[in-house]
């Protein structure tokens, strides 16, 4: 990802904060693999997997996987996204220097073209709060991973984004989503987005007309945040998919790091 284009991922995020930020850590920053990262790299060194949503700094930085992965395939809902621009379907995941794996097009909850068990791991950072249905979504990460597979989680800390006005989403909520088999148009949380959403931190989402406007078309941009995570959430969801929590860390500013192993 070039320069400009990483700016642009940011702004749009984020907005002039997200700018801020970005080019702090870049050229004022050396930030450091999370102190316990050995413990998180011997389940990833020398083995395939799959990435959802998109790449991430905090995989090449805080904790450092794709430098010892063996291949890393992608996947991301729309060949055109906010935060990457264009990605076409095909061998063009270039992950660590000239390594690339397979760039797959599609739902995060809906993985149709990958077969049961193909990959030893799977990770993904600021994606899951995007996806109207997380229980069904973690149910199909696992699918696409082995017994003993690993699956790693960076999600965002409420308290220093934008949602910091929200509660965090109660676990029996999640059971309904998936009950109800909501999908990606689901807009249920637009109201208490709107009222306690802090536009001061997201420049980009524009006026609150315009992001308005923005969040009604969310299911071709996926901006918004569906749910909001904290810890004991994520054990919550660990818990229900029968997953073992192996690691919990936090990431500078705004990370929640969570790894598991698929039972």
């Amino acid at each position: 990802m070039s320069f400009l284009q990483s700016i642009y991922r940011e702004y749009k995020a984020r907005g002039l904060f997200g700018i801020k930020r970005f080019i702090v850590k870049k050229y004022f920053e050396k930030p450091k693999p999370i102190k316990n990262f050995h413990q998180y790299a011997q389940y990833f060194k020398g083995k395939n997997g799959i990435e959802i949503g998109g790449l991430s700094p905090i995989f090449s930085k805080e904790i450092p996987i794709y430098k010892i992965i063996e291949n890393l395939d992608g996947c991301n809902f729309s060949s055109q996204t906010v935060w990457e621009g264009s990605i076409k379907e095909g061998k063009s995941y270039n992950f660590y220097k000239a390594k690339k794996g397979y760039q797959y097009v599609c739902e995060a909850s809906d993985l149709n073209d990958i077969p049961s068990e193909k990959y030893d791991f799977l990770i993904s950072s600021h994606c899951l709060e995007h996806c109207a249905n997380a229980l069904k979504t973690i149910n199909e990460w696992l699918r696409v991973i082995k017994k003993g597979g690993a699956i790693l989680l960076v999600l965002p800390d409420k308290n220093f984004t934008f949602d910091h006005n929200r509660d965090v989403t109660k676990f029996e909520h999640l059971l309904e989503d998936i009950n109800n088999n909501i999908d990606e148009t689901d807009l249920t949380h637009l109201s208490e987005i709107l009222k306690k959403h802090d536009l001061s931190m997201d420049l980009a989402a524009g006026s609150i007309e315009q992001f308005k406007n923005r969040s009604l078309d969310n299911f071709s941009n996926r901006c918004l945040h569906h749910h909001v995570f904290d810890f004991k959430l994520l054990e919550q969801i660990f818990e229900y998919n029968n997953i073992e929590v192996i690691e919990k860390s936090f990431a500078k500013p705004y990370n929640q790091i969570i790894l598991g192993v698929k039972k």
